[in-house]
């Protein structure tokens, strides 16, 4: 029986960061992986959708370029798309085996569970077993797909997000995307720009629980709309399938379409874990309790990601992993605190956000300062055609703490991480707006949004 130091179960973001950041301190560290190296987001998630996403962007901007000069249009192809972000992801996933074999980290390919709180037994594909035990333990097991009794996952006619990934997706150009969440928003997007007829449902409000604030979100459905994306606002029921398609009623009408991708929310991985045999317990909705440590009732068990966060995304994952990576080295000394984790969408426009929004910040006392600066007038955005969105800013009027940020169009994504350069507390955003900024660019918006709110305190660049 082999011995650790730490031993993590999944191999998704969070369990891959954990052990990193074990085997770079030092530490003796096994993984365990029931499936493919990487996880959900690797090989089912952001990595092949980001891929799709790009390209649906070069298609899109290809179609506006007679004003530039550029003449010819581009067409996707979704079975090459498919094929390339294939290649991608094979390449990320031999990267990550290699840097695991680098640190020292011991792979175990099988099914892990607890045992008790300092052994795991491993369940191997030909059915033989092995049993490790370990100082501590992380848990790490991701989450799955949320299949709707009335919308069934059958193959190559309703599918998730995991089997649209797994195997190249079945022929027909008319597409109906369950959800108004992340998955619906992002692939309406990505679908119509591959030239599908899209029917997206979302019977509730878009991204309701996202955050972001009504002048995000009408730019967002305004800019669908413009690409005849417009959401349906009923849960559809399964009509029936046949040879030819698939139809859904339930708003009024009936929808025929060739394929359905669903949408509709993932569940946390964590029957069968073993957590009856330890202290670790889980809440109503099968997530692991965990204390803002990430430690759960067994003091040297600790849970990330999704198992255990109903945030349910990779950047979460990666953010709890340093948190309980930390705690294990050195104590129970830092805290996991969503709020400060990236929330990107990538869509018509993409959406960032991070920190308090205005009733947040009313409400834990603070008097909120808001700055914008909208790309409108920005060069670099105006010299890429590309001029939605704005830089929206939120601080503290008495000490000019940056409450939290909201960045909308191109490069959202990337932008979102100037708002967040903390250690153990938000900027300051006199900070901000004395750095010097590279012009012509899209971050002089943060420039120009920080501004008007020092303005606002009458303290001037001081």
């Amino acid at each position: 029986m082999e011995h650790f130091d730490i031993i993590v179960i999944g191999s998704g973001p969070g369990g891959y960061r954990a052990a990193i950041l074990s085997a770079l301190a030092g530490k003796r560290v096994a993984i365990v992986e029931k499936a493919q190296w990487g996880g959900c987001c690797l090989n089912r998630g952001c990595v092949p959708k980001k891929d799709w996403y790009h390209t649906a962007r070069l298609v899109e901007a290809a179609s506006q370029g007679a004003d530039r000069g550029l003449e010819g249009t581009l067409q996707a192809n979704l079975a090459q798309a498919w094929l390339h972000q294939q290649q991608v992801v094979n390449t990320v996933r031999e990267n990550y085996v290699n840097y695991l074999q680098r640190l020292g980290v011991a792979r175990f390919s099988g099914t892990g569970s607890l045992v008790d709180a300092h052994t795991v037994a491993i369940a191997q594909v030909d059915g033989s077993s092995q049993t490790l035990t370990a100082g501590f333990i992380v848990l790490a097991t991701g989450s799955s797909p949320i299949v709707p009794p009335a919308l069934p996952e059958t193959a190559g006619r309703i599918l998730t997000t995991d089997t649209l990934f797994d195997q190249p997706p079945p022929p027909g150009r008319r597409i109906a995307i369950i959800g108004g969440g992340v998955v619906g928003v992002e692939f309406a997007y990505i679908f119509k720009q591959f030239g599908f007829t899209v029917s997206w449902y979302s019977p509730g409000r878009a991204l309701a629980r996202a955050g972001f604030s009504p002048q995000a979100m009408n730019i967002l459905l305004q800019s669908l709309r413009a690409q005849g994306i417009t959401p349906i606002k009923a849960r559809p029921q399964l009509v029936g399938i046949s040879e030819t398609g698939v139809r859904l009623g339930g708003d009024g009408s009936d929808v025929e379409v060739d394929w359905v991708l669903l949408g509709t929310g993932r569940k946390p991985h964590t029957t069968a874990l073993g957590l009856e045999k330890t202290a670790a317990t889980t809440n109503a909705a099968g997530f692991i309790n965990t204390d803002a440590h990430l430690q759960t009732a067994e003091p040297n068990i600790y849970a990330i990601g999704d198992c255990t966060s109903p945030e349910l995304t990779a950047n979460q994952a990666l953010a709890d992993a340093t948190v309980a990576i930390h705690n294990i080295l050195r104590g129970n000394s830092r805290q996991r605190d969503p709020l400060w984790v990236p929330k990107v969408v990538y869509s018509a426009v993409a959406l960032a956000r991070l920190g308090m929004n205005d009733d947040q910040a009313e409400d834990a006392g603070f008097e909120p300062a808001i700055g914008f600066a909208a790309y409108a007038s920005s060069p670099q955005a105006l010299g890429q055609d590309d001029s939605q969105g704005f830089v929206r800013l939120l601080a503290d009027m008495d000490s000019g703490q940056l409450l939290g940020g909201e960045i909308v169009g191109a490069e959202a994504g990337e932008l979102i991480h100037l708002l967040n350069a903390r250690s153990d507390a938000p900027l300051d955003a006199r900070t901000l707006a004395q750095s010097f900024y590279n012009h012509p660019a899209r971050a002089e918006e943060v420039l120009n949004a920080v501004e008007t709110m020092v303005s606002k305190w009458g303290i001037g660049d001081s």
